[in-house]
C-alpha cells in the first residue's frame, strides 16, 4: 500500500466500502449532502432542547458527518464530482457545525449563564469562519475544479476533525457540558490557526 492510501482517514475507508451499493441508483452526492445538513440541524435541534433529548442530538450529528463522507465516495465511483458539490459539500459542514455550537451554547444557559452564549457564539462563528479560510487554503494548494477538498489535519488515519465522533458516548456519559467548553475554546484557536495557513499561503503566491 502507498503512503498516500495509508494517510486515508478511517471512516472515509469504511464510507467507501458502504457507499457502493449506492453508486447505480438515481441517488447522487449532493442529495446525501443536503440529507447531512437536515440531520445536523435537527441533532443541533435536540441538543439546544435540553440534556433530556441531547443524547439523541448527539447521535444524529455524529452520524451526519459521518455520512459526510459519502458523497465525496459516491462521487468517484459515479463519476460526478463537481465544483457545486464541492462548495455545497464546505457550506453544509461550516453550517453544521456553527447549528452544533449554537445548540449546545442554548442547551447550557441554564448552567454556563452568559458564558453559554460566549462559548456557543465563538464555536458557530469560528465554524463559518473556518469554512472560508479553508476554502482559502485549498484555493492556494490545488485546482479546486477537482471537485474535493485537501482535508483536515490528521496522523495514523484519523483527522482533526474525527474528533467529533466524540461527541455521542460524552453525552450519554453526562459530559457534554465540559465537552462543549473545550470545544468552544478549541474551535476557536483552530478557526485562528486556518486564517493564518491562509494569510501565509496567500503572500506566498
Amino acid at each position: 500500500m502507498s503512503a498516500a492510501m495509508k494517510q486515508v482517514p478511517w471512516d472515509q475507508q469504511l464510507a467507501r466500502v458502504l457507499v457502493r451499493p449506492l453508486a447505480a441508483t438515481a441517488i447522487r452526492p449532493n442529495h446525501i449532502t443536503l440529507m447531512t445538513l437536515l440531520m445536523a440541524l435537527a441533532g443541533a435541534g435536540l441538543i439546544a432542547h435540553g440534556p433530556d433529548t441531547a443524547g439523541w442530538g448527539a447521535g444524529i450529528f455524529v452520524a451526519s458527518r459521518f455520512l459526510d463522507h459519502f458523497d465525496g465516495e459516491l462521487a468517484r465511483l459515479q463519476g460526478t464530482s463537481s465544483k457545486l458539490g464541492y462548495y455545497l459539500d464546505y457550506a453544509v459542514g461550516g453550517i453544521g457545525y456553527a447549528a452544533l455550537f449554537a445548540g449546545m451554547g442554548i442547551c447550557f444557559y441554564g448552567s454556563l449563564g452568559v458564558w453559554s452564549l460566549v462559548l456557543g457564539g465563538a464555536g458557530s462563528a469560528s465554524a463559518l469562519i473556518s469554512l472560508f479560510s479553508n476554502l482559502e487554503i485549498d484555493r492556494q494548494t490545488k485546482d479546486t475544479d477537482a471537485g474535493e477538498a485537501v482535508g483536515y489535519p490528521g496522523f495514523a488515519g484519523f483527522e482533526l476533525e474525527d474528533g467529533i465522533y466524540l461527541i455521542a458516548p460524552v453525552t450519554w456519559l453526562g459530559f457534554l457540558e465540559p465537552f462543549f467548553v473545550a470545544a468552544g475554546i478549541g474551535a476557536s484557536v483552530y478557526c485562528l490557526w486556518t486564517i493564518v495557513q491562509a494569510v501565509r499561503l496567500r503572500a506566498k503566491s
